[in-house]
């Protein structure tokens, strides 16, 4: 939703007569709510569910303050925002509601660190000390859900794993986010500064946000074709050097680590890093704790095929690229961390992970032909899907796919004639999306690029 990092304990509440009327529907709702999920199932084909959920994450306001799930996971940016995108924005967008109505204006954002570095603000502890007592979080996307939150422990949604209050599940994650982002006043009382979702509603917005994105990881290794990429492919695999499969298994987001085969946490020492940009900035930013309240400092693991296009990087947007987000592993934060001590502990040689620049730039370059994989895959399922009066809408998401490929394949410097057939792809696509109805054999045209451009990077 507005950002997947939400939990609400009732001691957070300030102790008013009309806020605790409002605390008992939440609690209700939240038992209603509760419950032990398995991994979820994808929604049928055609399950009239999905376009509920997708109406409702992109317009429905649940009577809030004009913000909508989309307001912070636009899908024109891959589900997730960035200062580059922000900036593109116009000043009356709901994401700066805090900037234009009185009774937000204190606690409810950073709005400078906000525009700068992407974050926005968390009360995972509760809104007892709106003053103190917050966090700032980037905003992760929410593709690939399905096979990227199950643990034994439950569902792990947000950067810490309990980014939903209640049973953690994707329903209640909406939940947490009206009532964290979309309130009017911060009082955050129910039927007063928002509605709460029906249970229809968060049927439709889980079955909408699980059929986003891939449906399974990868199986590697690939077949790729680039010497720099194949070799970092060889890296991230290798138990003894690159280490990554350990906790990210087949580049996704569940660890093969201790004998686990899910989504985990680790306290990965991001929070140590010196000089993280917004606290460069000299503005107050709280330590984040992690999970839980208090919080134990770990993190859960989010998937990577996705990773090159939705930066920056870790839960505080401290790395910008994704060659710094590769070479944080490489240093003290790390390595001096329980997870890097955990790390060398299992080796035969007590060694974490150490790479040399060359071998940071090849996993790097296998994270970004595996993304661009992931685009060209989506931008050919979405260019087949554009038809009826959604095409246009359809077309321009297969657009900012098609662009996203090219985009994450030139900052590595990789694979120049794949990009070209991209472009082409780009050009073809543009011109199914200006004619009227939209579609025609443009759209054809765009296919056959994208499969000439996904050849070059890989076998079948």
């Amino acid at each position: 939703m507005s950002q997947p990092t939400t939990s609400l304990p009732s001691a957070g509440f300030p102790r008013t007569a009309a806020l605790a009327a409002g605390v008992v529907v939440l609690i209700l709702v939240i038992v209603i709510l509760f419950q032990s999920l398995p991994r979820p199932e994808p929604p049928p084909s055609g399950d009239p569910r999905v376009e509920r959920g997708r109406r409702l994450f992109f317009e429905e306001t649940f009577e809030g303050n004009g913000r909508t799930c989309g307001s912070c996971h636009p899908a024109e940016n891959n589900f997730t925002l960035d200062p580059a995108f922000i900036a593109t924005l116009p000043p009356t967008d709901p994401l700066f509601v805090a900037e234009f109505t009185p009774a937000l204006k204190d606690n409810f954002e950073k709005p400078d660190l906000m525009r700068k570095f992407a974050v926005i603000l968390e009360n995972l502890d509760g809104f007892g000390d709106l003053g103190n007592q917050f966090v700032l979080r980037g905003i992760p996307h929410v593709l690939a859900q399905r096979i990227s939150v199950q643990s034994p422990q439950g569902p792990r949604t947000g950067w810490s794993g309990d980014g939903s209050p209640g049973d953690g599940s994707l329903r209640s994650f909406a939940v947490g986010a009206v009532i964290q982002h979309f309130t009017k006043r911060l009082d955050r009382v129910p039927g007063v500064d928002f509605r709460l979702p029906t249970d229809d509603e968060l049927d439709a917005l889980e079955a909408f946000m699980l059929s986003l994105g891939r449906q399974e990881d990868p199986k590697l290794p690939l077949p790729l074709k680039g010497e720099v990429a194949r070799r970092g492919q060889e890296i991230f695999l290798d138990d003894a050097l690159g280490k990554c499969n350990r906790c990210h298994q087949n580049a996704g987001a569940n660890a093969n680590f201790g004998g686990a085969n899910n989504n985990a946490n680790f306290n990965t020492g991001v929070e140590d890093l010196p000089d993280q940009p917004a606290r460069l900035s000299g503005a107050v930013v709280p330590r984040d704790d992690g999970l839980g309240t208090p919080g134990d400092g770990t993190f859960n693991t989010p998937p990577l095929v996705e990773a090159a296009d939705t930066g920056p990087f870790f839960h505080n947007n401290s790395i910008e690229t994704i060659e710094g987000a590769v070479a944080f592993y490489n240093g003290q934060a790390f390595n001096n961390s329980p997870a890097g001590r955990a790390l060398a502990g299992s080796d035969p040689n007590g060694v974490g992970i150490r790479l040399d620049a060359t071998q940071v730039v090849a996993v790097a370059a296998f994270l970004r032909v595996l993304n661009a994989i992931e685009n060209i895959r989506e931008a050919d399922a979405l260019l087949q899907a554009a038809l009826g009066s959604r095409a246009g809408a359809i077309l321009k998401q297969a657009l900012a796919e098609i662009r996203d490929a090219a985009r994450v394949l030139e900052g590595g410097g990789l694979h120049p004639q794949a990009v070209d057939d991209l472009r082409q792809a780009e050009r073809e696509a543009e011109k199914a999306l200006r004619k009227r109805p939209p579609g025609g054999p443009h759209l054809g045209e765009a296919r056959a690029f994208l499969a000439k451009a996904r050849s070059k990077l890989s076998d079948p």
